[in-house]
């Protein structure tokens, strides 16, 4: 069995800073490609980032200049800092993960309120 749990959310004003937490446990092989995705209420889940195991990154548009995805891959964890917030960042944010021998795994999401 596998788990990914996320930590580090909660309620920010806008213009505030969070930084999420995923780590993954488990009888794990390898973990390839990590990702933050979001869905806020009524709407899809939506990719926010995503890192390879070697560190590159991607990020959706709503994202870029704002957020931050690293891994540390000795600790089979995922981060997403997050900057400037803004009230439609706020939704539950989930970590995944393509885990060996698993396949594409998900936390239980963790919950990003932006509200003065």
């Amino acid at each position: 069995q596998v788990q990914l749990v996320e930590s580090g959310g909660g309620l920010v004003q806008p213009g505030g800073s969070l930084r999420l937490s995923c780590a993954a446990s488990g009888h794990i092989l390898s973990i390839y490609d990590m990702a933050w995705y979001r869905q806020a209420p009524g709407k899809q889940r939506d990719l926010v980032a995503i890192i390879t195991r070697g560190g590159t990154t991607n990020y959706a548009d709503s994202g870029k200049g704002r957020f931050t995805i690293s891994r540390d891959n000795a600790k089979n964890m995922v981060y997403l800092q997050m900057n400037s917030l803004k009230p439609e960042d706020t939704a539950v944010y989930y970590c995944n993960a393509e885990i060996e021998p698993f396949g594409s795994c998900w936390g239980q999401g963790t919950q990003v309120t932006v509200s003065s």
